[in-house]
């Protein structure tokens, strides 16, 4: 096979890792947009900053309902393996990072007692040449470090029986290996032909919808300045009268005005008070755009919309957002799948052929449980369905409907 090499894959990832660091900002709250304003000077804007995490609602909303639980036919003891790379926490990590940045990357390496090592790299400091047959890489390229203005330190090139270790550019060690595939292994959310490695939870319509509803804030805060202190006239005032401070006018209790030597006296006025309903319905239409755009409710953005509603209530409530996680659940599943089949490769020093996994399924918790009356309502329909085709439902897929796992007798 021709390889691309390690150039080509450096390029690669500079072009996309300025994209995926922006929307790591994004989800961390920490980005800072100078956009113009027609009315408002920017050294004001400045003061009255808004932040909004609305993109990070939409990926934890789904990130937080994915619950891997392993393997089931695990001929290959794929489970043992994560579980010695402590799993919750690698597969937490591996699909929060793929869904903030369409893709990540677990790192497969010898470990200690025949036990291989995996490591999750973000999507910003990793890529590859994808097989789209497979899901898997023909050949990888990952950072495992950088200094201080962004240069690599540390560099990992991958391709078939061999990974490659660099330091400030220079190769140090090439350590070789079984596997059929370059231990790097993408974990994809939502790819497809066009984009094989994926799209993210964080979309061009979410952004937009987001800074609507900063530009919205930031104009709301400006204006409550005034709303607090109305702005007030007085006409009449003679011209040999003394200028009034204006500090003082605005926050007295008490002004007193006397009379000219004609017998005329000043008239007080105020300005009418400047309503802040017009930005409050501005931000719940940007909220309305947003959820309509993540299959978020207006109650998940803060704005209460009806009273406290039952599980199943929200569940339907929530059907977008239920079909986009099953989807990332599929996704993320083949991923972890040949993530396993390579680290058994390596564990066995054995290269075997994919199809052997064929029978080994993923299970995962359900996106939304069931409360007490829908366990109870599902309790009656598997019994109905066990007396007309005996043991069509056992523990297994009873825990997988209800995500409450059976007794070690069940």
């Amino acid at each position: 096979m021709e390889y691309k090499g390690i150039e080509y894959l450096r390029k690669k990832l500079d072009k996309y890792r300025v994209g995926a660091l922006q929307r790591q900002k994004i989800y961390d709250m920490k980005n800072k947009e100078i956009e113009p304003s027609l009315t408002i000077p920017q050294p004001i804007r400045q003061r009255f900053r808004a932040t909004l995490g609305w993109c990070a609602k939409a990926v934890d909303s789904i990130a937080d309902r994915l619950v891997f639980k392993g393997f089931t036919n695990d001929n290959f003891n794929l489970n043992e393996i994560f579980q010695l790379n402590s799993a919750d926490v690698l597969f937490d990590d591996a699909m929060l990072s793929a869904l903030i940045n369409s893709c990540s990357f677990i790192y497969i390496s010898e470990g200690d007692e025949d036990i291989p090592r995996m490591q999750v790299i973000p999507g910003s400091e990793a890529t590859g040449i994808l097989d789209p047959i497979t899901r898997m890489l023909t050949e990888g390229y990952a950072v495992l470090s950088r200094d201080e203005i962004g240069n690599p330190i540390e560099e990992l090139y991958f391709i078939t029986g061999e990974t490659d270790y660099y330091i400030n550019g220079q190769l140090v060690s090439s350590v070789p290996n079984n596997a059929p595939y370059p231990l790097l292994v993408p974990i994809i959310h939502r790819p497809d032909a066009s984009r094989p490695f994926g799209r993210s939870r964080i979309t061009k319509g979410a952004i937009y919808w987001q800074r609507y509803a900063i530009r919205t804030l930031e104009r709301a805060d400006v204006a409550a300045e005034f709303y607090s202190f109305p702005q007030k006239y007085v006409v009449g005032l003679s011209q040999d009268a003394e200028p009034m401070d204006a500090w003082k006018a605005t926050i007295s209790a008490m002004l007193q005005f006397t009379k000219d030597e004609d017998g005329d006296s000043p008239k007080l006025g105020q300005f009418q008070q400047q309503s802040m309903a017009p930005f409050t319905e501005q931000l719940k239409n940007a909220a309305s755009g947003f959820a309509g755009e993540t299959g978020l409710t207006l109650d998940d953005l803060g704005f209460s919309t009806d009273n406290p509603a039952s599980a199943e209530a929200i569940k339907a409530s929530h059907e977008t957002l239920r079909l986009a996680a099953e989807k990332a659940q599929r996704d993320f599943a083949l991923g972890f799948l040949n993530a396993g089949y390579l680290a058994a490769c390596l564990r066995d020093n054995f290269p075997y052929k994919r199809n052997q996994l064929y029978q080994t399924k993923p299970r995962w918790q359900p996106v939304f449980k069931p409360d007490a009356a829908a366990i109870a309502v599902i309790g009656d329909g598997a019994i109905k369905l066990n007396q007309a085709v005996p043991g069509f439902f056992d523990v297994e897929n009873l825990e997988d409907l209800t995500g409450i796992e059976g007794g070690s007798d069940g």
